[in-house]
C-alpha cells in the first residue's frame, strides 16, 4: 500500500503492508525507530526488537497497525509486527554537508532525495499540463529531427559529429522544421532534448535540455505573447493546484504563483537599457541582457514580463524587422520573476523570400545551405511566429531553485557528462 494512502485517521488501528526504503533509522535501547519512504511520503515505524540488516538505504516490507501519533514526522506511526530487508545496502555514501561536485558524481544515489523527488513530479505536472493546453487550444504535437545539418541559433554553440561520410549536429532548437509544418497543420508544437555548446558556468546553463517549441501560421508577434502568457499562467496554475505538498516541501512561496495571470507587461529593449543605467548597471544600447542584467531587471518582480523590440544585429537571421524601427526586430523575451530571468525566446518569422535572403547576406549565412529553408517563403508564404522555452528553467523558478542541475536528472554542463 502506497504510504500516503495509510496517513489517515480512518486507518488508525488497522493493519496495513507497506514497502518502501529506509529513510532514516535510530536504535534506542528497547525501540528501533525505522522511517520509510516512497514515492509518495515518508512513515515512521517502530518496532520492539531489532530489524536484521536494516541500514540506510535497504528496501523493505513492513506489516503492521497505524497509529496516530504528533511527534511523528507526518503524524501516524505504523506499529511493527513483521519487518522484511528485501534488499541489503551498504554504508550510503550520502550523508550532512556533502559538496555539490560529490552529488554531482552519486547524481544516480542523490536523485532518491525528497529534494528531488519533489521536483520532478512538479516537472511531470508542468509537462502534461503544457500539453493539456496545447490540446485545448487544437496545436498539434510534432517530432522535428535531432540529427540537423546545419545551424539555427548560431554555429559557434553546435555540438558536431561525423554522420556517416558527413558532418552532422546535434539540435539547438527544432523551430526550422516546425515552421514547414504549418503549412499543413498551421499551429504546431514539439518537446525535444536540445544542445548548446555554451562554455557557461551560470547558475542557469546547461549543455542538454528540454526544449518546447512553439509555431504559428497567422500569428503576428502580440499574438504571440499572448499565448505564451496564456500558456505559462495555466501551467503555473495547474502546478499550484496539483503539487501544494512538494511546493511546501520546497519552502516556495505559493503566493507568488498564485498571482501568474495575464497579461505580462511589456516593456520594449530601449525601455530596460534605461532603467538598467539608471539603477547603476554598466550597459550600453546595442548590448545583449545578460544573466547579471537579468536578474537586476526582474529581482523584485512577482510575475513574468516581455521585453520585446531588441535590436536587429544580436539577434537570429529568421526575426522579422520591425518595421516602425528598422534597427530592431519584432521579437520577445519573457522574463521570469524574482531574478530568474529568460524562460523564452520568441519572434515573428521572417515571411518575405527577398527580406530573408538580404538577412541571411548580413548574418554571413552561406543561402545554399538553407534553400529547403527558403523554399517555405516561395510556395504560400504567411506570416507566422513562435517561440522556445526552455522546461529546466521553467522548473526552476516554479520550484524557487537556486541552481538549473536540480530541475533536470542528469545535468549535462561544460565540465560534466558523469553519469
Amino acid at each position: 500500500m502506497e504510504i500516503a494512502k495509510v496517513l489517515s485517521d480512518k486507518y488508525i488501528g488497522k493493519k496495513v503492508e507497506i514497502r518502501g526504503w529506509i529513510y532514516r533509522i535510530r536504535e534506542q535501547k528497547n525501540k528501533t525507530f525505522i522511517i520509510v519512504r516512497d514515492s509518495t511520503e515518508i512513515i515512521q515505524c517502530v518496532s520492539e526488537k531489532p530489524v536484521k540488516d536494516a541500514s540506510m538505504e535497504a528496501s523493505i516490507i513492513i506489516k503492521g497497525k497505524i497509529r496516530k501519533d504528533k511527534r511523528a514526522p507526518t503524524g501516524y506511526e505504523i506499529d511493527v509486527e513483521k519487518a522484511e530487508i528485501v534488499g541489503t545496502a551498504q554504508r550510503f555514501p550520502i550523508t550532512r554537508d556533502q559538496s555539490v561536485e560529490f552529488l554531482l558524481d552519486v547524481r544516480h544515489l542523490w536523485l532518491r532525495s525528497r529534494k528531488l523527488t519533489a521536483v520532478m513530479k512538479v516537472k511531470e505536472t508542468i509537462l502534461a499540463a503544457f500539453r493539456e493546453w496545447f490540446a485545448k487550444q487544437d496545436f498539434h504535437e510534432v517530432t522535428p529531427p535531432i540529427i540537423v545539418s546545419g545551424s539555427c541559433e548560431g554555429g559557434s554553440t553546435l555540438f558536431s559529429f561525423k554522420y556517416f561520410d558527413k558532418t552532422a549536429y546535434l539540435s539547438q532548437s527544432a523551430q526550422l522544421y516546425l515552421e514547414s509544418l504549418i503549412f499543413s497543420l498551421e499551429k504546431v508544437y514539439s518537446l525535444t532534448p536540445s544542445f548548446r555548446a555554451e562554455k557557461s558556468r551560470t547558475r542557469r546553463h546547461i549543455a542538454e535540455y528540454w526544449h518546447l517549441e512553439g509555431e504559428m501560421a497567422w500569428c503576428d508577434n502580440e499574438g504571440n505573447m499572448k499565448i505564451q502568457e496564456e500558456l505559462v499562467s495555466y501551467v503555473v496554475k495547474r502546478v499550484v493546484e496539483k503539487n501544494k505538498k512538494e511546493l511546501e516541501f520546497l519552502k516556495r512561496d505559493i503566493s507568488i504563483l498564485k498571482g501568474v495571470k495575464p497579461p505580462f507587461k511589456r516593456y520594449t529593449y530601449d525601455e530596460v537599457i534605461e532603467i538598467l543605467q539608471k539603477k547603476g548597471v554598466k550597459i550600453k544600447w546595442g548590448e545583449d541582457l545578460g544573466a547579471d542584467e537579468e536578474r537586476e531587471f526582474t529581482k523584485n518582480l512577482k510575475k513574468p514580463v516581455f521585453v520585446i523590440n531588441y535590436p536587429r544585429d544580436m539577434k537570429a537571421f529568421y526575426m522579422k524587422v520591425n518595421p516602425d524601427n528598422p534597427k530592431t526586430v519584432l521579437c520577445s523575451d519573457m522574463l521570469s520573476p524574482e531574478g530568474y530571468g529568460e524562460l523564452i525566446g520568441a519572434s515573428q518569422r521572417e515571411d518575405s523570400e527577398k527580406l530573408l535572403k538580404e538577412n541571411m547576406k548580413m548574418f554571413g549565412l552561406k543561402q545554399k545551405d538553407y534553400e529547403w529553408y527558403l523554399d517555405l517563403r516561395r510556395f504560400g508564404s504567411v506570416p507566422h511566429s513562435g517561440f522556445g522555452l526552455g522546461i529546466e528553467r521553467m522548473v526552476m523558478w516554479i520550484c524557487g531553485l537556486d541552481h538549473i542541475r536540480d530541475a533536470t536528472t542528469y545535468p549535462r554542463t561544460i565540465n560534466r557528462n558523469y553519469p
